[in-house]
C-alpha cells in the first residue's frame, strides 16, 4: 500500500520536480572552477519546503559540499545516497543545438550540461527523501543524502572529504552513487565496480638547434614519440592482473538480457561499441589526451609535454603504473630524473602522477540479498531486467569502498551514459521520474 502511495505522489508532482532538475542544470556548477555552492543553496531552499535542515560545508572560493538526513537517528539501518553537484565545462557553446545551461525541453528530454552527469541522478536522490519527508512513513533508520563537490577532478574535496570529516562516527549499510547507467541499446544496468584512474604527465627534455642541422640537438618531440608509440608495451613490466570480472563472466551476465548465446555472440560481432566496452572492461587502457612542444616552425624542440589518461583495473595501483614507465622509458634508452629540469645539453625524461583515483569491486555482491531486493524494485519499474555491469571510468564508489567504510556500494542512476560530457547532453524524462521511483521504493523497503 505504501509503495502505491509513493507512486501516487510522485506522479500527481512530476511537473514540479521536473522543474526543480531543470533549476539545477541552470545552475552554473563547471569544473574548473566549482561553483558547487550555488547548487548546494538550491538544494537546501528546496529541502527547507517540507522541514529537511542541510548542512552545507563551504571551501575555496563558491565551493561546498552538503549534507542532509531523514531524521536524527543512527540506531536502525543507514541508506547513503551520493551524487555531485559539479559538471564538466561545455566546450565549444557554437556546436551545441540548444545553450547548455538552458534546460529546454524537446523531444521529452531536458538538455543541458550536467543533465545525465549527474544532476538528473542527484536531483532524483534528493526528491526521494523529499517525498519520504512529506509522506511521513513510518520508518526505523536513516536516509544520508550527500551531495558533493569536486567529483569531475578527483573527489579529494568532496566525498573524500566528507568521509574523512564528517562521517566518521557513521556506520553504513547500502550506498548507491547516482551516476548514469543507461547502457541504450541494452536495459538499465546496476554497476558493481569501477576502473581507477590515473593521469601523468611526462615531460621528454632533449636539445634544441637549428631545424636545418637537425642532427646536432634532441628533438624532444621525438623522445615523446617513441614513448607513445610504446605504451603498449607497458603491460611487459606490470605484474599479471586478473580483472575482477572476465571477459566470460560478463558475457554471461549479459545472457540474462538475451535468449540465448547465439544471439549474444552475434550481437556482438555487429556492435563494435560493446566489444570495446568489454575490451576496456578487461584491460588496463593508456589514452593520450593533451600534448604541448615546440616554440618556433625553424627550431628543433628541447621540451615536449604530454598528458596520458590510464584507467587501471582492481588490484593495480599507481607504484605499479610509474615503475613499469620507468622501465619502459629506460629501455627506449631514457633516463628517467626525478626533476623536470635540466641543463641544456641534457636529455632526460620526468613523470609526474597529476592526478589518481583506484578502482573498486564489491565482491560478495552476488551474495547480497539486498541486491536482489533493489534488482527486483528497477526491474518492476523500468519494466525490463536490469544488467549487472561494470563501469570503465571512475566514480566516488571507489571512496567507499576502498576506505572499508561501506562495501556494498552500487551505482545505478538515470540517463544514457553515452551522452555523459558530450555535446547536447540530455536527459529523457521519464528516465528521471522512474529513478526517483526507485530509489523512493528501495529507500522506504530498506528502512522500513
Amino acid at each position: 500500500m505504501s509503495e502505491d502511495l509513493i507512486i501516487e505522489e510522485i506522479e500527481e508532482h512530476r511537473e514540479e520536480y521536473i522543474e526543480f532538475l531543470r533549476s539545477l542544470i541552470k545552475t552554473d556548477s563547471y569544473n574548473p572552477p566549482g561553483n558547487e555552492k550555488n547548487v548546494a543553496l538550491k538544494i537546501e531552499e528546496y529541502l527547507n519546503e517540507v522541514g529537511i535542515k542541510s548542512e552545507i560545508f563551504a571551501f575555496g572560493e563558491n565551493r561546498a559540499n552538503l549534507m542532509t538526513t531523514l531524521n536524527n537517528q543512527f540506531e536502525g539501518k543507514t541508506l547513503l545516497y551520493n551524487g555531485h553537484m559539479d559538471v564538466v565545462p561545455s566546450g565549444s557553446i557554437e556546436e551545441w543545438k540548444y545553450p547548455p545551461l538552458s534546460a529546454i525541453i524537446k523531444k521529452k528530454k531536458i538538455f543541458g550540461r550536467g543533465a545525465t552527469d549527474m544532476k538528473g541522478g542527484l536531483a532524483a536522490m534528493v526528491i526521494a527523501l523529499k517525498v519520504l519527508k512529506k509522506l511521513d512513513l513510518e520508518l526505523s533508520g536513516n536516509l544520508i543524502i550527500a551531495s558533493v563537490a569536486d567529483e569531475e577532478t578527483g573527489g579529494i574535496f568532496g566525498t573524500k572529504w566528507l568521509l574523512e570529516n564528517k562521517m566518521t562516527n557513521i556506520k553504513c549499510d547500502f550506498i548507491i552513487v547516482g551516476e548514469p547507467t543507461g547502457l541504450k541499446p541494452l536495459p538499465k544496468a546496476i554497476l558493481l565496480g569501477e576502473k581507477g584512474r590515473v593521469v601523468i604527465k611526462i615531460i621528454t627534455n632533449g636539445i634544441s638547434c637549428h631545424a636545418s642541422t637537425p642532427f646536432i640537438g634532441k628533438n624532444a618531440i621525438y623522445m615523446m614519440s617513441d614513448i607513445i608509440q610504446n605504451l603498449d608495451n607497458l603491460d611487459e613490466y606490470i605484474p599479471k592482473t586478473e580483472p575482477p570480472i572476465h571477459l566470460s563472466e560478463l558475457k554471461d551476465l549479459l545472457l540474462d538480457i538475451f535468449p540465448n548465446r547465439e544471439i549474444l555472440e552475434r550481437i556482438l560481432t555487429d556492435q563494435p561499441l560493446l566489444q570495446h566496452i568489454l575490451k576496456s572492461l578487461t584491460s588496463l587502457t593508456k589514452s593520450l589526451t593533451m600534448i604541448n612542444g615546440g616554440i618556433k616552425s625553424n627550431v628543433i624542440p628541447d621540451r615536449c609535454e604530454s598528458l596520458i589518461d590510464f584507467r587501471l583495473l582492481a588490484g593495480q595501483n599507481t607504484e605499479m603504473l610509474m615503475n613499469a614507465l620507468e622501465k619502459l622509458v629506460n629501455k627506449l634508452g631514457y633516463q628517467v630524473k626525478n626533476e623536470p629540469a635540466g641543463a641544456p645539453e641534457e636529455v632526460f625524461v620526468y613523470l609526474e602522477i597529476i592526478s589518481e583515483s583506484e578502482a573498486s569491486y564489491w565482491k560478495n555482491w552476488r551474495d547480497s540479498q539486498t541486491l536482489k531486493e533493489f534488482t527486483e524494485i528497477v526491474h518492476k519499474i523500468h519494466k525490463k531486467k536490469p544488467l549487472y555491469f561494470l563501469l570503465p571510468a571512475s566514480a566516488d564508489a571507489s571512496f567507499y569502498r576502498n576506505s572499508e567504510f561501506c562495501q556494498p556500494t552500487i551505482i545505478y542512476g538515470p540517463g544514457n551514459a553515452s551522452t555523459a560530457h558530450a555535446i547536447d547532453e540530455s536527459i529523457d524524462i521519464q528516465d528521471f521520474i522512474n529513478s526517483i521511483k526507485v530509489y523512493t521504493i528501495f529507500a522506504y523497503n530498506f528502512l522500513s
